[in-house]
């Protein structure tokens, strides 16, 4: 545990406060109130379980700002079309759990 100034006060900063406060502010501890950064600075000095918290959000923000990927032009009409066309053939009545041809080997 890693001694934290509150007013006058000092407590300890344990793993658990450490995973809430990363939760609640980031994992970028220049943007945590000097006080509670330097108790976590401390505790990441000496705990591996929290170097290993706080790696994970930072891998976690950095997932978080890869750019979105985008469906191919198209798509998105070609689905419909399908999805329309499969809707117009008619549907044979089936036993429970039969399938027909065409949802195992889909549309010829």
């Amino acid at each position: 545990m890693t001694a934290l100034m509150v007013g006058e006060i000092a407590r300890a900063m344990d793993v658990a406060e450490f995973e809430d406060l990363i939760d609640r502010m980031g994992e970028d501890l220049s943007c945590w109130p000097e006080g509670v950064r330097l108790a976590a600075e401390q505790l990441l000095a000496s705990s591996s379980e929290a170097r290993a918290l706080q790696e994970k959000a930072q891998a976690l923000r950095r997932l978080l700002a890869v750019p979105p990927v985008r469906a191919p032009a198209g798509l998105a009409d070609r689905i419909v079309a399908a999805a329309s066309e499969r809707a117009s053939e008619p549907v044979l009545p089936q036993a429970e759990g039969e399938m027909d041809e065409k949802s195992v080997t889909g549309p010829a």
